[in-house]
């Protein structure tokens, strides 16, 4: 397996990788480059449909999501700040890492604002988090004790998952 990444490392090639999927399933992509961009890094045009996507690359499992409004231990209000921040239809693409060696591709997940922020509500237990996990299972002594949270399988970047985004995108 490769050696850690720097950050703009990681954010680098997690846009890379989805461009170049996108790209694979036969969409027209458009990057914007630069540091920190707004609302989206990617957009693309499947046969006339469009869809804004935000990038966000991971080396260890999980992404950080929502600590920067977490206050006062609440969850659920730092996950509700970060979806007012995020356009409901700009879609969110997960690239993940970890476990990856050097001659395979990252896992790259597909979803939207609202799905991700129920991902966070829900867990520990329903106590929420500001880490979404691809896969976690919770210790005996955590908030959470005995619980697994895991990126459900539907949002693994096929290109059915990429129609149902790109059909619910057009009909919103």
């Amino acid at each position: 397996m490769s050696q850690m990444m720097s950050s703009w490392q990681v954010a680098t090639a997690a846009e890379a990788i989805a461009a170049a999927q996108f790209a694979r399933f036969g969409c027209q992509v458009s990057i914007q480059y630069g540091a920190n961009q707004p609302e989206y890094d990617l957009m693309i045009d499947s046969n006339g449909r469009m869809l804004k996507i935000s990038v966000k690359g991971s080396q260890d499992g999980a992404w950080g999501l929502t600590q920067s409004w977490l206050k006062n231990k609440d969850y659920h209000g730092a996950a509700d700040t970060w979806l007012r921040r995020n356009k409901p239809q700009t879609a969110i693409c997960l690239v993940q890492f970890k476990g990856v060696d050097d001659d395979q591709l990252p896992r790259v997940y597909l979803a939207w604002p609202t799905e991700i922020l129920t991902m966070l509500k829900s867990a520990r237990g329903n106590k929420g988090n500001t880490i979404l996990y691809e896969k976690h299972k919770w210790g005996p002594r955590a908030a959470g004790a005995g619980t697994t949270e895991q990126i459900p399988d539907e949002w693994k970047f096929t290109r059915l998952r990429l129609k149902t985004l790109l059909s619910a995108n057009a009909n919103s």
